[in-house]
Parts: C-alpha cells; structure tokens; sequence
C-alpha cells in the first residue's frame, strides 16, 4: 500500500513543517498586504484584513494544500480606479462582495477547467518571472530606496520610473544602514541554511533567522550607531496600532447596500471576479508544479472558495483575494506540507493586528527583502532555464517569451502573450507533422499522419508539384479521422491531373473518412 499524502493524514500529523512555514508567509505576507493596501489607495487595513481573511477562510475552504490567498499586487489598479469610479470605499468593497457571489457562480459552473488550457511551458515562465521579479523589485528595498510600495509587479512603478531605472536610482541614493541590514539577514538566512537547521531542527526556518538578525542589527544601530538606524517609518514594516478587537471591529466601514442597483458597481464586481478567478487558477496551477508531492487542485472547489473569501473579506472591509504565486512559493521554499500551513498564517496576520504590532513594526523592509531576493533566485534559477531549454524550442521559446512579457508589462498580460506563443507552436507542430512525404526513385508515398486541415494544403501542393510524370503515388489516408474539404479538393485536382501526366495514383482511406468522396476514377 503507497504511503500516504500529508493531506490524507490527520491535520496535526505535519504541524512540525507546517508551523514554522507559516511564520514564514507571515513575515512575507505583512509587508505585502499593506504595501497593496497603500498603492491601491484603500485603507491600510483592508489589506490586513484581506490577508488574514484568504488565510483563514479560503485556507479552510480550499482544497490546495500548499497555495496561499490574500491581497494580490495584480489588482491594485482594478481597485484604485474601481474607488476612484464609485466615489467612496464603501461602495467598492460592496463590489468585492459581489465579485465573491459571481466567483462562487463560476465554480458551481465548473468554470475551473479554463487553468488546463495554460501549456506547462507558460506555467514555468510564470515561475521563473516571479522569481526574476522578487530579485528586481527587491534590489531597491535592499539598498534602503523605498519608494514603490512593497508587492509592487508592474514594470512602470508609481514612483514615475520603471524597474530598471528604480535600481539605478537606488544605486545612486544608497542607504548605508538598509544595505548593513540586508547584509547581514541575507548571512543569516544563508548560513542558517547550512548549519542552523543541524542545531535546533525545522522549528526556526531561516528566514525567521534571517529577519530576526535583521531586525537585531538595526537596533544595533540605535545604541550605538545612531547614524545608521533606521527610523523613518518608510524603511520598516508599520501596522496601524489598535486599541483591541474593539478597535478592529470599527476600524473599517461596511458595504454600502444602498448601492446595489448601480451598474457602475456590477461591472467592477464583474472585473474583480473575472480577474481575481484567473489569477488564483494560475496560481494554484503554479503551486502544484512546485508541490514536492504532485497532489492536484480541484480548481471548481477554488473557485468557490475564493469566491467565499472575497464575500467574508467585502463585508469586513478588505480588499479583493486571490491565491498569490509569492505567498504560495514562499510557503512551499519552508517545508509547508499540509494547508494547516495557510490557515495559521492568517492567524498570525489577525494577531498582528490585534496585538502584534508594536513588536512587528521594528522589521525593517531591506531585512525582508533578503528573504524575498533568496526566494526569487530559487524560483528563476539556472537550473530551471536549462531544463526548459533541453525540451526544446517549442518549450523554451513559450518560456522565454512568458517571462519577458510578465516583467514588462503584469502577470495576467504576459501569461496571455505565452499562451498565444504556446498555440502558436502546438499549431506549428501539428501543421508539420499532419502530412508526411516519402519517395523511393519514381514511387511516392503521401501519409495524413493525423487530422488535416485547410492549413496543410500549401504543404500538399508543394509535395504534388516535385512528383515527376511517370510516378507511382499512394496517397494514405487511413490515420486521418478528418480530412478538410479543402485538402479534398487539391487531391481532386491532382487525380484530374495525373492522368494527362501517366501518374498512377492509389487512394486508401480509413472507414472513419468515408464521408470523403475522391474521383478515383479521374485517376483510371
């Protein structure tokens, strides 16, 4: 009897993975939802809010075991011009629960079947794009240039620049304290890789080591560097400080209901599903290529899982959800095995909010952006380039093109762009191989290898015009299950043709192609 999965086993049997893995996306999840918070204009809460709702209700709802929901960087545009439309946050978060209610249609509709039509090839240029994106994106923040919001994907920043010339200016505008942090998480995390985990086991992953040590030297600095600690609150992780559950249950407004009826807020709603639901599908697509046991996710139950996520996250105050490549990496990079992993994370975010913060608003971004950079480099590393490019050029041209598309414009856009690069080939490949020539002295032999259709007629004309008068030709045709009128009418053409020319011409056809009438005797 096979051994069994970790999500087949009790919830308790993996929490020696599964906690310290949720220390993890929490370290990495926080700064992200309020970053996402920030740039899409909202609250800085409803990002909290978010974060901890897609740990806790779509953790418990989802059947992937490793993926992790939250506020996704993707949506920050559809967000800012969706309040900035509807003129108040609490008619945009009303939208969000509506979005949730289309989302929960779009899984009893069984429309999770639309994440198998991305190629695999496409599914791995998504990878390797966030990793090269973490890298890009947290350069600056190691360097202690915090302009853009943390979480920030697109090309074109915020800050009026784009990627590239945000590393330049951050080279230019250096930060030696940030730089001195990030140093020495970035040591930490490295070499508690290598030994830490020898000495004390899984319960310390590095990167808690690596924003510990973080966190430590800058304070470090406030004794006895003062020069060099970081103060501003720019530079460091800041949760807004509540007074207790009080505090959070009227810290954010509630849906306008009175709104319901203004097609400006369905259409929004309409967006934010459409959206949110690719991207989580992508993204659990992306989480199960990188699950260490192969378990697939049912994508109509994440449907409605998410869609009951953005319900509960709308009525709270929070921003749209959706499973995220980063939180879900970073999950999967700390030995999560099961999604108790997911949902503890959530609760930590709550915990954050309630009592957490005064603690948590210590960390400084350039000690996270350590633990970020390591991750990027794991998920776009050489290894997974050369592994693409073994494949071949029908892989690694989709791969390729997935990733340049994704860093220079945003995840939905460039995964849209390989997936039409993908077509591109599997229709390249069939057209080549549909018909196959052969020929000994003057006997020919023309194959349908598979299905031919009114693309594989220049093909068939060009074998026809290099057969000289006197030949022997069989045409084949039994592999075929269709033959395109069009493909029927050039043989027509060829057998009127070849009785002028003293070409003798063989038909075979299969039973399943009989419907296809050739003038065999134009060929007698």
């Amino acid at each position: 009897m096979p051994p069994l999965t970790p999500d087949k086993q009790p919830w308790h049997a993996h929490l020696a993975a599964d906690i310290p893995a949720s220390l993890v996306v929490f370290l990495v999840a926080l700064p992200l939802c309020l970053g996402i918070a920030l740039a899409s204009g909202a609250p800085l809460l409803s990002g909290l809010f978010a974060g901890f709702v897609g740990g806790l209700v779509v953790g418990a709802l989802s059947g992937s075991p490793l993926s992790v929901s939250g506020p996704a960087a993707g949506l920050t545009v559809v967000v800012a011009a969706g309040i900035a439309e509807l003129g108040a946050y609490p008619v945009f978060i009303l939208a969000v629960v509506l979005a949730g209610a289309m989302q929960l249609v779009f899984g009893m509709l069984r429309a999770g079947v639309v994440a198998h039509f991305v190629p695999v090839a496409v599914v791995h240029g998504m990878l390797a794009a966030i990793g090269c994106i973490l890298v890009l994106k947290q350069i600056p923040h190691a360097l202690g240039y915090d302009v853009d919001f943390e979480g920030d994907e697109s090309f074109v920043g915020q800050s009026g620049g784009n990627t590239f010339t945000d590393i330049l200016a951050a080279v230019q505008h250096v930060e030696l304290g940030a730089f001195i942090v990030f140093s020495a998480a970035l040591a930490a995390l490295l070499l508690w890789q290598k030994v830490g985990r020898k000495l004390v086991g899984s319960w310390m992953p590095p990167a808690l080591a690596a924003v510990v040590v973080g966190a430590a030297t800058n304070e470090l600095f406030r004794h006895y560097a003062p020069g060099l600690y970081l103060t501003d609150a720019t530079h460091l992780v800041a949760i807004p400080d509540l007074s207790g559950l009080y505090g959070i249950l009227f810290a954010l407004p509630f849906p306008d209901f009175s709104r319901i009826g203004d097609p400006a807020v369905w259409r929004i709603a309409a967006t934010i599903a459409v959206i949110a639901s690719v991207e989580s599908l992508l993204s659990v697509g992306a989480s199960d290529k990188l699950d260490p046991f192969h378990r697939i996710t049912p994508t109509d139950r994440e449907l409605k899982a998410q869609g009951a996520g953005n319900i509960v996250s709308g009525l709270l105050g929070g921003l749209p959800i959706t499973a995220v490549i980063v939180r879900s990496s970073a999950n999967i990079d700390a030995g999560a095995r099961t999604r108790v992993s997911a949902i503890l994370h959530g609760v930590l975010l709550l915990l954050s909010v309630l009592v957490l913060a005064p603690i948590l608003n210590h960390i400084p971004l350039s000690a996270l952006a350590a633990v970020l950079i390591v991750m990027g480099l794991r998920l776009a590393s050489v290894r997974v380039f050369h592994e693409q490019f073994r494949r071949g050029k029908n892989q690694f041209v989709p791969f390729v093109v997935t990733i340049a598309a994704i860093l220079l414009t945003d995840l939905l856009v460039g995964v849209a762009i390989g997936v039409g690069v993908g077509v591109f080939y599997v229709i390249r490949g069939n057209f080549k191989s549909a018909i196959v020539v052969a020929h000994d002295d003057h006997e020919y032999l023309i194959r349908f290898a598979k299905d031919v259709s009114f693309l594989n007629k220049p093909a068939l004309l060009r074998a026809f015009s290099t057969i000289p008068s006197g030949a022997t030709v069989l045409i084949d045709g039994t592999k075929a299950q269709f033959i395109d009128p069009d493909i029927v009418d050039a043989i027509d053409d060829f057998l009127l043709s070849a009785k002028a020319r003293n070409i003798t011409v063989e038909l075979r056809r299969s039973a399943t192609s009989l419907n296809v009438h050739f003038k065999q005797e134009a060929a007698a």
